[in-house]
């Protein structure tokens, strides 16, 4: 009988990539893949280790499985990820339920280490990020309609505010042959949304051909037949050019959508993060990106409380968004990471104080978003099907202006067989429901 190897990924899509790539080696050594992580013989932990909230799920996720193996019902847990990777002997020392702890740079080994844990050794490797496998088959545990398309990972940006620089490196694109390879397989395989994702979308390419070529590669993209819709996440805002933007208004495949993270339009602020720009370069990027892809939607993440915010600085954001009526915004209370220069920078606001203006930013944005999505009430969406809502007793899919996981969703009836997941239908509006959107079937 086969040995049962669970996986859980904790964090973004691209820690999801690193799990679907181990998957895959799993996989064709034989071990049988089981999704309740419960019932395996051999559970890997894949962590996120970005900030606090994140740091504390991973390990809350460890010491669970940590009980279930006390109890005989699991044999080994392997550690893996970026928690791994920035705190390595920490994790070894502190958490001996850990039978392996591999860096970034290990997950190549994956097969190897869970060989070494079931035969009873103790496994720690963290070798160098070189060593770090960015490319080679993935199992997909997405959807089948829509998979994340990882285009490069690591950061050069060096915020003040940010760790994955020391977890995940620098900056490393793929090449673009076996992007566009990897994309084939997957449209072949059923896939008609990709998701493109890096730390940084918008420089890809820059260590490898020494110029961004996302524009280009984006045009290699929807020659792919088959392929319905590509979306992009985590644009920086200073580097979307306008070749990108007249490539996204000619390519009717690239959705009228862009992930633009801001953190904050303070420019007092943005330069103690080692951010560029400030309210009125951002207002100027927002608007040429909306005169060139009309009807975009927008989504973006904020900062409150970064060290030194005054009321001043946090009264600017608020108007900014006022300003800018993004359709989408997500907002966080700072969090000092160790390492991190932000950490041990002068003027710490207190908890409460960062919760307390992260709360009026969400109640700013909940009416921004509920005056748009009242707008939409009589419009006709395309929207991609992606299940049936037993409780609801309806079907539910998204727009073009929702990225999975992070946006809102499109409810709408429809008859037995009528719509299957993965199918691209027509819905017209007819009401609202607090993020979500609800509408019938337009035939």
């Amino acid at each position: 009988m086969a040995v049962k190897v669970g996986m859980v990924s904790l964090g973004c899509p691209k820690n999801q990539m690193d799990a679907e790539l181990m998957l895959a080696k799993l996989e064709q050594a034989g071990y049988e893949i089981v999704g309740e992580s419960g019932l395996a013989d051999v559970v890997v932990v894949n962590t996120c280790g970005f900030i606090e909230d994140a740091k504390q799920e991973a390990i809350e996720n460890i010491l669970e499985f940590a009980q279930l193996k006390k109890e005989g019902q699991i044999q080994k847990i392997i550690v893996t990820g970026c928690l791994a990777q920035r705190y390595q002997q920490e994790l070894v020392q502190e958490m001996p339920e850990c039978d392996g702890v591999l860096g970034l740079g290990a997950n190549g080994d994956i097969v190897q280490t869970v060989e070494q844990v079931l035969r009873g050794e103790s496994v720690s490797a963290f070798p160098s990020l070189e060593t770090w496998p960015l490319d080679g088959d993935r199992l997909q545990t997405t959807p089948h309609f829509f998979a994340y398309l990882r285009i490069a990972d690591g950061c050069d940006n060096r915020c003040t505010y940010c760790a994955i620089p020391y977890i995940r490196g620098g900056l490393r694109s793929r090449r673009m042959e076996e992007i566009i390879a990897e994309a084939k397989t997957l449209v072949a395989n059923g896939v008609k949304e990709l998701v493109l994702v890096a730390q940084d979308t918008t420089v890809y390419g820059r260590d490898v051909y020494r110029e961004s070529r996302l524009p280009q590669l984006l045009q290699v993209l929807c020659e792919i037949e088959g392929l319905r819709w590509i979306r992009l996440l985590y644009c920086y805002p200073e580097h979307v050019t306008d070749a990108l933007l007249d490539v996204m208004a000619s390519e009717e495949k690239i959705l009228p959508y862009m992930d633009l993270p801001i953190q904050h339009a303070s420019g007092h602020v943005l330069r103690a993060m080692n951010r560029p720009g400030d309210r009125e370069s951002l207002t100027a990027i927002i608007r040429r990106i909306r005169e060139k892809v009309p009807g975009i939607t927008l989504r973006t993440t904020v900062m409150t409380g970064f060290p030194g915010e005054s009321e001043e600085d946090f009264e600017e954001l608020c108007t900014f968004i006022q300003d800018m009526q993004f359709e989408r915004l997500g907002c966080f209370a700072f969090s000092p990471e160790e390492g991190t220069p932000a950490a041990d920078l002068p003027d710490q606001i207190p908890d409460k104080v960062k919760q307390h203006r992260r709360d009026i930013v969400m109640e700013e944005q909940s009416r921004i978003a509920d005056q748009h999505n009242t707008a939409q009430i009589g419009r006709t969406l395309t929207v991609m099907v992606e299940s049936y809502d037993k409780y609801a007793a309806c079907w539910f899919g998204r727009s073009e202006g929702d990225a999975p996981d992070i946006d809102g969703k499109v409810f709408f009836m429809a008859q037995p067989g009528q719509v299957r997941p993965g199918d691209l239908v027509s819905v017209r509006i007819t009401d609202t429901m607090d993020w979500d959107l609800i509408g019938e079937l337009a035939l």
